[in-house]
């Protein structure tokens, strides 16, 4: 690609380099003139012609680099953990509107902004309602950008994704590990994406997401916890966990783990597909885990 037209390329910022985007560079960088914000240079990302620029959103002096950069900005950048709000996404709009302000932002949040639902399918119009502080940040996350959006010319679109998995992050662990699971008269719903189904949802949003849009970015699946797990356990020959009250769950389970069995719901993902135009890979858990048995047998 030659060099006068890599300057007119658009240019499209990553914030957050994390696995589900790393999974969509190859087709980002065929689109865009791709760069990313990191703490340290990665020869991989640079081998797929990705432009890094060293910076860190917990230090504003070091994100000077980014102002009027960017036409378009994919935020997956977790909030730091040690307060309510999201001091990360706050610095990094500051810097956004020092220049030239990018067109369309798209930011990965997570579904656990609801809170629980009690099994209730859940729409985007739905009130939020978050329970844990990890929730909480993200909500502020969202209320920001969608307060920037607002008041600029960016469109910013945000993905609420449930629990990722992929063939090379299955939690197989918890299995093997023995932890319990709910009864079954007292499941909770769960659901998930496939990571490289969340990749191409960031690649819809890029190019079609709605200006203050959330979208549920999740699966088919319409499956409880325990069956999730039982899946896992039939597919790999691994024990299926044990099964015991919510009260004995809340005595021997640790407080991260509990966190997920504590909430509830089911996700309409009929905007992400309506409006995004996403078709998904992996429709449902089912598929995922044969195409991680087929990817298990091959490195086999």
């Amino acid at each position: 690609m030659g060099a006068i037209h890599l300057y007119f390329m658009r240019r499209l910022l990553i914030v957050g380099c994390g696995d589900v985007v790393r999974r969509v560079l190859p087709q980002l960088v065929r689109r865009w003139r791709v760069y990313a914000l990191v703490r340290e240079r990665d020869p991989a990302l640079r081998a797929l012609g990705v432009v890094q620029i060293t910076g860190d959103l917990d230090r504003a002096a070091s994100l000077r680099r980014l102002v009027g950069l960017a036409h378009a900005v994919l935020h997956s950048a977790p909030p730091f953990d040690g307060a309510e709000e999201d001091s990360r996404t706050r610095r990094l709009i500051a810097v956004l509107r020092r220049g030239s302000l990018p067109r369309r932002l798209v930011y990965i949040s997570t579904s656990g902004v609801y809170g629980d639902c009690a099994g209730d399918k859940v729409f985007e119009t739905r009130r939020l309602a978050p329970r844990t502080a990890r929730a909480r940040r993200r909500v502020s996350a969202e209320t920001l950008l969608r307060r920037f959006g607002r008041e600029s010319v960016c469109a910013v679109s945000i993905l609420r994704a449930p629990g990722i998995y992929a063939a090379d992050r299955l939690p197989l662990e918890r299995l093997r590990r023995g932890l319990p699971l709910l009864l079954p008269e007292e499941d909770i719903h769960t659901n998930h994406i496939h990571a490289e189904d969340l990749g191409s949802a960031c690649l819809a949003a890029l190019e079609r997401g709605g200006a203050g849009r959330a979208y549920n970015a999740s699966d088919d699946s319409d499956i409880s916890m325990g069956d999730w797990f039982g899946k896992l356990a039939d597919a790999f020959v691994l024990p299926h966990a044990p099964r015991v009250t919510r009260a004995e769950a809340e005595r021997v389970l640790p407080p991260v783990q509990l966190s997920f069995m504590r909430e509830s719901r089911r996700l309409d993902n009929t905007r992400l597909k309506r409006e995004l135009r996403l078709r998904l890979g992996y429709p449902t858990v089912d598929a995922g885990i044969a195409d991680a048995l087929e990817k298990n047998r091959c490195s086999g």
